[in-house]
């Protein structure tokens, strides 16, 4: 049984139904579910604060977390998903932008500024964490574009750090699209038995001798949220690049070349991120075909 629920379909109704050790359930009994499910821990790593870093300039897509999504900012539709997660008591967007702070200002949400000297999310939050006032045992780093970000799988990363003393970063994966095999906007990602990273990839892995796409084999797709211990998170921007990381563009490479140990679930999850601005089609055919206002 998966340490969180899986979302999948229901047939012809277009609604969410969650499994939960077995039992399927709408979306406002799944809501109740999955907060009885995750029950706070007393101790190790209980306290979790999830940080949305959100930056304005972007090669692909400049302006991105304010490209409306059905009307709203997609950060607002981020935003307004991590709200619903059971595991964080609190949630901040991390930005450089005044532009996209006003905005989320605008729609209730707590804002920290941070530097524009900043690499990448992870360092936003590491920036941000540091401008907190008060101590979390784990941060969620969640992408301002993953307007559908389902708020069990927050849950389920917060709590797979919280069953895996060993790892200090945790993150989630899905079913990967043979559409999206050879896409390097969509980053794959091969575990072990044991549910650890061995690797990501902006490229198919495991990649065959034939070159081409096996049906029958559950390739994955890394979605966009990461959960850090946070005193590994305030090391991290100390850490030097790692050859991997910089050939592939990936900053989990970083984590894994310096011998962490990252823990992976798998959940069932048909949306992605915003990577481009035709994305943004796709992200509102989907709220469409889910009655998502």
């Amino acid at each position: 049984m998966p340490i969180c629920p899986a979302p999948s379909e229901s047939s012809g109704s277009g609604s969410r139904v969650w499994i939960f050790h077995g039992l399927a359930l709408g979306a406002a009994a799944a809501a109740a579910a999955a907060a009885y499910l995750y029950r706070r821990p007393r101790g190790f790593r209980s306290l979790a604060v999830g940080i949305i870093p959100a930056r304005y300039a972007s090669s692909r897509f400049e302006g991105k977390p304010l490209a409306l999504i059905l009307g709203k900012p997609m950060i607002q539709r981020t935003w307004e998903r991590v709200m619903l997660a059971s595991s964080l008591d609190h949630v901040v967007v991390a930005t450089d932008d005044e532009k996209i702070a006003e905005c989320c200002r605008g729609f209730g949400a707590d804002v920290i500024m941070t530097s524009v000297s900043c690499q990448n999310g992870s360092e936003r939050c590491c920036e941000a964490l540091q401008k907190l006032r008060k101590h979390y045992d784990i941060v969620v780093n969640i992408q301002g574009d993953e307007p559908l970000i389902e708020p069990e799988i927050i849950d389920g990363v917060v709590m797979a750090l919280q069953r895996a003393p060993d790892a200090v970063f945790s993150t989630a994966a899905t079913a990967l699209k043979p559409d999206d095999a050879f896409d390097t906007n969509r980053v794959k990602c091969v575990v072990d038995n044991q549910g650890y990273a061995i690797y990501f990839s902006r490229g198919l892995i495991p990649f065959n001798k034939s070159g081409k796409v096996n049906p029958h084999f559950p390739y994955l797709l890394h979605l966009g949220i990461s959960g850090f211990d946070s005193k590994f998170l305030k090391i991290y921007p100390q850490l030097a690049p790692t050859p991997l990381q910089l050939e592939e563009d990936l900053e989990q490479l970083k984590v894994l070349e310096n011998g962490y140990k990252m823990k992976v679930i798998k959940v069932d999850h048909d949306a992605h991120g915003v990577d481009a601005p035709e994305d943004v089609q796709k992200i509102e055919a989907l709220m469409r075909a889910r009655n998502i206002q």
